[in-house]
């Protein structure tokens, strides 16, 4: 099977289960893109987990670019409307909470680039990372 038809066959849950399995898949991705927007944004400069903040930041986006992805995926091959169990809603939720991610990503993937420009991860009040010597 090739890697379009395996794809595919995730969204509409024909791989790993029922037909909302593709939408709580892309519901799971979202919220963990979601998550890790979060953390990231929050800490500013600081480690989120094993990265820096660039590191969450990319994760984050994504983690929410996969999450709508399998979303319109899913909502692209679900037959049937709401209600019907294809897990036709699931998806439609899912596609905003990617979306959020990747805007949450990119938030603080800007703000540590204005951290890194300006300085604020050498040492306090010396742009150019020097120590300040004290008398």
């Amino acid at each position: 099977m090739s890697v379009q038809g395996t794809i595919i066959a995730a969204a509409e849950g024909g791989v790993i289960g029922s037909g909302r399995t593709g939408a709580n898949l892309a519901l799971g991705v979202g919220l963990l893109g979601l998550a890790l927007g979060w953390a990231t944004r929050a800490r500013g400069g600081r480690r989120v987990g094993l990265g820096g903040p660039r590191a969450g930041a990319i994760a984050a986006m994504t983690a929410g670019v996969a999450g709508t992805f399998l979303a319109v995926l899913h909502l692209a091959t679900s037959s049937g409307g709401p209600g019907t169990g294809n897990g036709l809603v699931g998806a439609v939720v899912a596609v905003p909470l990617g979306l959020a991610a990747v805007f949450l990503g990119r938030r603080a993937l800007i703000r540590s680039r204005s951290e890194e420009s300006s300085g604020a991860q050498g040492s306090p009040g010396r742009p150019d990372g020097t120590a300040r010597l004290r008398p």
